[in-house]
């Protein structure tokens, strides 16, 4: 149970706080935020963009053309990939994103941050692209067998 702070008021077995985090679902064509908990995730080599993976990758696809600001990335999201990406998550992905240097700010513009992708941002998401493209082509082709 989270108390009024977020903050786990029923710590682990070993008395070790849990950290809240939001999680975001898809839920008829925008994505929501669901609080909820978890302590010490794994994660896997693919697993670097956590919980805001389907985010992250729409923004870097978005910047992948040319340096947006917010509400542009949502819009351009929005026509290539039929998602409206609420505010909440674009702003919460924006800076994890940064943090990584996947994506970088710059200067701002009439009340506007536009950011643009980075090298290391690219070939992250190539590689993600790659990743994503070989399990298509794996569920297609076992849809196909069924046939």
């Amino acid at each position: 149970m989270l108390d009024r702070a977020g903050r786990d008021s029923n710590p682990g077995a070993a008395g070790e706080h849990l950290t809240p985090y939001v999680c975001c679902c898809y839920n008829g064509g925008r994505y929501i935020g669901v609080r909820t908990k978890a302590a010490n995730m794994p994660t896997d080599d693919h697993d670097h963009f956590g919980r805001f993976e389907e985010p992250s990758l729409l923004v870097l696809i978005s910047l992948s053309n040319g340096p947006k600001h917010g509400y542009a990335i949502q819009s351009d999201v929005r026509s290539f990939a039929g998602v409206n990406l609420g505010a909440g998550t674009l702003y919460a992905v924006l800076p994890r994103l940064e943090r990584m240097g996947l994506i970088e700010a710059l200067p701002t513009e009439d009340r506007r941050r536009p950011y643009r992708i980075t090298g290391l941002g690219a070939s992250s998401l190539q590689t993600e692209l790659a990743r994503v493209q070989g399990i298509a082509a794996a569920g297609i082709a076992r849809l196909g067998a069924q046939s």
